[in-house]
């Protein structure tokens, strides 16, 4: 019998979790199941999703009606199942953080993204969510703006985990790593322990292809002095920017400063690959998972993806490779005119408003659940 290709990335020190979350998913046993033949150890969570499956199965429309019947508002009934679906897969999962001494096994559940850009705002929901959750394997989802920074190393000091997610740039990363580096230091002066404080930094991989590619896609097409050089960079900045990430990881994750931490508890921050769906139909359906094996990381991924791995995927260590030739990749982007910091920028103003949209459409569409409940 044939080895299973998702099982064997755990071999070389990642894990897999699973970008999706649906009641019938848990309640059917797929997402046991998973967990056990294919040695899934997290899960994720976002609004979108939540909607996609309000959407597209039945299994939430008795608990809305319940729930309209007895007069809650929509953002209500919205955390009422949210936070029960969030719960019940890390119950699933919590045999996973046992074995793993609380390595894995978490399930993650975001602040309302609309207060991306609202420090207080963020620190209050993170700390409400995190005390309803009432579970050791879950996380809360923070964005990483400037904003989030603080919430982060607010969040960390009073022993709460944080997924940090619309993380995009290098320099931004930095920020991340030593906000949390900030709260664990806080805990400790304070006289709390800091070995069950778990942090993921989620670095957002294609979509940085999506934007940029598309640019140089343009330059090849007008011809000229750059033409060459875009056709060499095309495809190959989003990978290039995540293997200089983790080159920054093990740089700050190796310092004195880490160990004095470590030294007293504290877990490493690792990196989680997410947004590693495919987007280019010319490109293989596991790019973004191939490329990115390695040491102490997480990639999220979506079922189909999932799926794919299982069929085709070839797991070996590539992460630390060519390591100068994605430098070289970065700097060069400059040369056709790309500024990466921009791009980051213009990513991660552009997911605050898509996670915003998300939301919106998620409180719309159990707005008419909840009316359509009540005739």
């Amino acid at each position: 019998m044939k080895s299973n290709r998702l099982k064997k990335l755990e071999s070389f020190g990642q894990s897999i979790w699973l970008d999706y979350i649906r009641r019938d998913l848990i309640a059917g046993g797929q997402l046991r199941r998973l967990i056990e033949e294919d040695g899934l150890r997290g899960m994720t969570s976002n609004p979108s999703i939540f909607e996609k499956a309000i959407v597209e199965s039945h299994e939430y429309n008795e608990d809305i009606r319940a729930m309209a019947l007895e007069g809650k508002e929509v953002i209500a009934i919205y955390e009422a199942f949210s936070l029960h679906d969030v719960q019940r897969a890390a119950d699933e999962f919590r045999p996973v953080y046992d074995k793993t001494d609380g390595r894995d096994g978490y399930v993650s559940l975001e602040v309302n993204p609309h207060l991306a850009h609202d420090t207080r705002g963020t620190i209050d929901e993170g700390r409400r969510l995190w005390r309803m959750l009432d579970r050791p394997n879950v996380f809360i989802k923070v964005p990483a703006t400037t904003a989030g920074l603080s919430a982060i190393q607010d969040l960390i000091s009073e022993g709460i985990n944080v997924n940090v997610t619309l993380l995009f740039g290098l320099p931004r990363y930095r920020q991340v790593a030593d906000a949390y580096l900030a709260g664990l230091a806080a805990r400790l002066a304070r006289g709390k322990p800091v070995n069950h404080v778990v942090s993921v930094a989620s670095f957002f991989v294609s979509r940085i292809d999506s934007l940029v590619d598309p640019l140089l896609t343009k330059m090849i097409t007008q011809g000229g002095e750059k033409a060459d050089l875009a056709k060499t960079l095309r495809g190959q900045v989003a990978i290039a920017s995540a293997k200089v990430a983790y080159q920054i990881y093990q740089e700050i994750f190796d310092s004195d400063r880490f160990k004095t931490l470590a030294d007293q508890g504290a877990r490493v921050q690792r990196l989680l690959w997410a947004s590693t769906s495919t987007k280019n139909p010319d490109d293989s359906d596991v790019k973004y998972v191939e490329a990115l094996i390695g040491p102490d990381t997480v990639n999220t991924v979506p079922l189909n993806t999932l799926d794919a791995y299982r069929d085709h995927g070839d797991p070996k260590v590539r992460l630390t490779q060519g390591v100068e030739e994605a430098r070289s990749f970065l700097e060069r982007l400059a040369e056709v005119g790309i500024s990466l910091d921009q791009v980051t920028q213009q990513l991660e103003d552009d997911g605050v408003a898509k996670f915003n949209k998300s939301f919106d459409q998620l409180i719309e569409t159990l707005a008419h659940a909840r009316a359509a409940s009540k005739r």
